[in-house]
């Protein structure tokens, strides 16, 4: 049969159907955005990886930032009147650094899983694994989004308990350890987005 003819003459562009390598369908419309679940199946894996490292990264990075802004803001200001809280308080800012160091590892992981076709251009092979290239990309998207939204989490209760723990620790000596408790917890939500993001992308295999 003929091919559906695109609003301005030419063929509607095509794509691979992702459950076979040989049949191919057209879009339902000229540029293949007609609806959501057409828009967003055209959407190159190559792009859903590597917006997976992005948010990774990216957001993982704000959960520090948000952490360290809170916990030391509070650490300078309490200290004004017991600078004897300077230097051990300092390790609720070390909790909130290590949401961006996870942030870092995830995005190293994820980088050496995306690799180049062979063949440079804007087709690809007739027998291209799009089972794999699809999930591969959707893999490695949700692996960067669950560690960067853990991350955020994770740095703001750090942050937020730093912050109770060094205005604690300026009244009362003894209570540092025991809110120190707390941030460890706090500290543990981010090793666990990083720990389901590495097992989420550990089977994502780009084709060559």
């Amino acid at each position: 049969p003929a091919r559906a003819r695109g609003p301005r003459g030419g063929a509607r562009p095509r794509r691979c159907d992702m459950s076979t390598t040989t049949e191919e369908f057209t879009c339902d419309s000229f540029l293949c955005n007609e609806g959501w679940a057409e828009l967003l199946s055209h959407i190159s894996p190559y792009f859903w990886a590597n917006m997976g490292i992005a948010i990774g990264l990216g957001f993982s990075v704000i959960g520090a930032a948000w952490g360290i802004f809170l916990t030391g803001s509070t650490l300078v200001g309490a200290a004004v009147k017991a600078p004897r809280i300077r230097s051990k308080n300092l390790v609720s800012v070390i909790f909130c650094e290590a949401t961006a160091i996870y942030g870092v590892i995830l995005a190293i992981v994820l980088l050496n899983k995306i690799t180049e076709p062979k063949e440079k251009g804007y087709t690809f092979a007739e027998d291209w694994d799009w089972a794999a290239f699809t999930f591969g990309g959707y893999a490695l998207f949700s692996a960067g989004v669950s560690v960067g939204f853990t991350n955020v989490g994770s740095g703001i209760s750090i942050g937020v308990a730093g912050s109770a723990c060094a205005l604690a620790d300026a009244q009362d000596a003894g209570l540092f350890v025991k809110i120190l408790i707390v941030e460890i917890f706090a500290s543990a939500l981010g090793i666990f987005g990083l720990i389901v993001g590495i097992i989420t992308s550990n089977s994502a295999e780009f084709p060559e």
